[in-house]
């Protein structure tokens, strides 16, 4: 029994000497908690990367990169421009720290954007904010409908200015995440963006009559951003009917296309230079930028990424274009991304976006429904003639405006002996049916002269179908009102 016990003693002391050395080794192998994202460690220089691996990072690394290398790309096109103006007489453009008004409804011939509106006058402008703070002008719109679209470098918002928000007459201030400059008194408020680079792209309402096309025009004049060092405190003044005429670039059926997968990795470096990580992206800039600085150095893992983007580009990027692959499901083959412009971490919805209607409003300013197929599920055609019909009290709630606007197969307008491309609050003409419902009707071919009203003149090809619903009503965000069916009529 006493040997016994001597042993037992000495195999509890072994014991508690092995755990206290083990519990030592763990302390002093203990991993520190990064203090910054500067310190997170990514995969060590030299590391060998399989060709399946690079692949994998580079089909993350495209989806995820495509809307910052695409508005980055836009923003280059711009910033040598000598003033504000409009390329080819269509779009506004302007060189940085400004935006270009237009003095109507864009022109059919647009294909720097798809998806544009006519119930809108639009604005536009890059801005870098850091070296190059901006004031935005805000007139005095009275009851007319207006939203300053302000995103940063990955398309979100971060400034509120618009009828929805109460927003007072005056001037505004846009600055950078760096600046740490002075504001100058007679400033109303100023917002911060999380990026050097942004947009600023105003949008105001008008009707279809002449009337409104001429009493908008005063108010117009006095939409204005410029920099900062160019305020005095007063409402400024511009004839942007005036504006000079850019050459267009290019041309095609489609839009202009922004993103070259041969090159995307070539422009992926600037990207991540110049925009933060969002809190817990750092992992993720680590990883891609290992497998981009892995490719500086060897041929064949650039060469493996050059293929990726182009794949994936066919792959990912390609369907994200058509809108039943945007957003979700509202009802009656309709869908749409609930969260424009409030994108986040959410990588697919901002490519699908970025990829069939870039700049999207945030949700409280805009809600974007859409459709490419008819109640039976069948592509539009415009061999084929449809109807939508809107019950009694049920066209979209809305507080601003709303419109349904007809989108040919590359989402942009196509040419009709109308001249109208989108029907809804701004139509001074529709006419009603006698229960009180609303019916519009898409096809190729006139649906009768007593309907013509009612008709937006559809291509021969294929279409889509897309509501905009303008400082939307709870029973839009909340999901409670659905948008009608799209009836084949033959």
């Amino acid at each position: 029994m006493i040997g016994k016990s001597k042993k037992s003693a000495t195999a509890m002391v072994t014991c508690s000497i092995l755990i206290a050395a083990l519990c030592s080794a763990g302390e002093a192998q203990q991993v520190v908690a990064p203090k910054s994202a500067s310190e997170i460690a990514g995969t060590p220089s030299g590391t060998v990367m399989p060709k399946p691996y690079v692949e994998m990072v580079g089909r993350f690394a495209y989806v995820w990169g495509w809307p910052l290398v695409n508005n980055l790309n836009r923003s280059l096109a711009v910033a040598g421009l000598p003033e504000p103006g409009r390329l080819g007489g269509i779009a506004p453009v302007s060189p940085i720290g400004y935006v270009s008004m237009l003095t109507d409804y864009i022109d059919a011939g647009e294909r720097l954007v798809t998806c544009p509106n006519q119930d809108t006058v639009y604005g536009a402008g890059f801005q870098h904010l850091d070296a190059k703070p901006v004031v935005v002008q805000v007139p005095d719109f009275g009851d007319r409908f207006y939203t300053y679209q302000i995103v940063d470098a990955r398309t979100d918002s971060f400034a509120s200015i618009g009828k929805q928000y109460g927003t007072k007459p005056g001037h505004y201030l846009l600055v950078g995440p760096g600046w740490n400059g002075e504001v100058p008194k007679g400033i109303n408020g100023v917002y911060r963006s999380p990026t050097d680079l942004a947009a600023v792209l105003p949008r105001v309402f008008q009707d279809d009559t002449p009337e409104d096309k001429a009493a908008i025009q005063p108010v117009l004049s006095q939409v204005m951003v410029y920099p900062l060092n160019e305020f005095d405190g007063t409402m400024k003044t511009k004839d942007w009917k005036n504006t000079p005429i850019f050459p267009m670039q290019g041309g095609g059926s489609g839009e202009t296309k922004w993103v070259m997968p041969e090159k995307f990795f070539d422009e992926l470096p600037q990207v991540m230079t110049d925009v933060a990580p969002l809190p817990g992206e750092e992992a993720i800039y680590k990883t891609i930028q290992s497998v981009l600085d892995a490719a500086a150095k060897n041929p064949e893992i650039k060469a493996t990424l050059v293929r990726t983007a182009v794949t994936a580009e066919e792959e990912i990027i390609k369907p994200l274009f058509d809108f039943h692959n945007n957003g979700r499901p509202v009802g009656n083959g309709w869908t749409s991304p609930p969260n424009g412009a409030r994108w986040g971490n959410d990588y697919l919805s901002r490519a699908a976006t970025a990829r069939s209607n870039m700049y999207d409003n945030a949700p409280e300013e805009t809600r974007y429904i859409y459709t490419d197929f008819d109640s039976s599920g069948q592509r539009l055609t415009g061999a084929n003639r449809y109807a939508v019909t809107f019950a009694k009290g049920q066209t979209p709630p809305v507080n601003g405006f709303w419109s349904l606007t007809l989108y040919n197969k590359e989402h942009l307008f196509e040419p009709n002996k109308l001249n109208r491309f989108s029907l809804g609050t701004k139509s001074k003409s529709l006419k009603y049916n006698s229960d009180g419902s609303l019916t519009l009707f898409f096809q190729n071919e006139s649906p009768g002269a007593d309907k013509e009203s009612n008709w937006v003149p559809a291509p021969k090809d294929e279409f889509s179908l897309y509501i905009r619903a303008y400082w939307p009503k709870a029973e839009i965000l909340d999901g409670g009102w659905q948008p009608p069916a799209v009836n084949r009529m033959n």
